[in-house]
């Protein structure tokens, strides 16, 4: 158990995941795009402004799922008092957020032709802009506190909060009157989506994941060396 927690095994381990998700991202993310511009179904209402869809879904469930993680990371440091654990929310942040300015800029492309506007003070946009804002407080704790233990108390207080907006942007759509749809895809009830959709659309998600486990290794790797370089001095 403890050679897992080695940090040069994990250092290794991460080095070898990196080759393989290099190997596999490039023919995934082609795949993705030729089933999202070419073999996937105008939307009838919409036509082909439905496709932003691929982008603007699968950076908004990753820029949730990155917060989630991160939370969850920051509670357990919090807890055991694990130092490995802040290389990796630290490396995960921006990933999160730069996923989230996406999903509010793609949303924001869709919504024009879709409702007429840019923007509007919808509940779900709201909370979403909300989250990004939390994002930046995130990063700014870690980057600016120079004591590692305010930094981790400061950041587990905005995870936690940020943990409340998660369940506003979940239920927004179900509690107050939106302009923005309900949930077309549920892991635990009816998916209405139609299959056409589903499958460029599970594939992009794919390629995103991919991408961010990239970055995320690539950040993580870079944070570790930084780590062992200040050690040695």
């Amino acid at each position: 158990m403890i050679k897992y927690l080695n940090p040069s095994y994990i250092f290794n381990l991460t080095g070898k995941i990196l080759n393989l998700v290099k190997f596999f991202i490039i023919p995934i993310i082609i795949v993705g795009i030729i089933f999202s511009l070419f073999l996937s179904p105008k939307d009838y209402i919409q036509g082909d402004v439905v496709r932003i869809m691929y982008v603007h879904v699968p950076a908004a469930w990753i820029s949730l799922l990155s917060f989630g993680t991160l939370s969850l990371l920051c509670i357990i440091n919090f807890i055991f008092k694990i130092k490995s654990v802040t290389l990796v929310y630290k490396s995960l942040a921006p990933i999160g957020l730069t996923f989230n300015v996406i999903a509010i800029f793609t949303g924001s492309v869709w919504g024009q032709p879709t409702w007429g506007t840019w923007w509007a003070w919808d509940a779900r946009l709201t909370s979403m802009l909300i989250l990004m804002f939390f994002y930046i407080a995130f990063i700014l704790s870690y980057k600016f506190i120079r004591d590692p233990i305010n930094s981790s108390r400061i950041c587990t207080g905005i995870s936690i909060a940020g943990l409340i907006n998660l369940v506003v942007i979940k239920y927004s759509v179900i509690w107050w009157s939106t302009l923005h749809q309900p949930a077309s895809v549920n892991l635990t009830g009816e998916t209405t989506i139609h299959i056409s959709m589903l499958i460029p659309l599970s594939v992009m998600l794919l390629a995103f994941l991919l991408y961010c486990a990239l970055i995320f290794l690539m950040k993580y790797r870079i944070e570790t060396i930084r780590v062992k370089k200040k050690g040695i001095k």
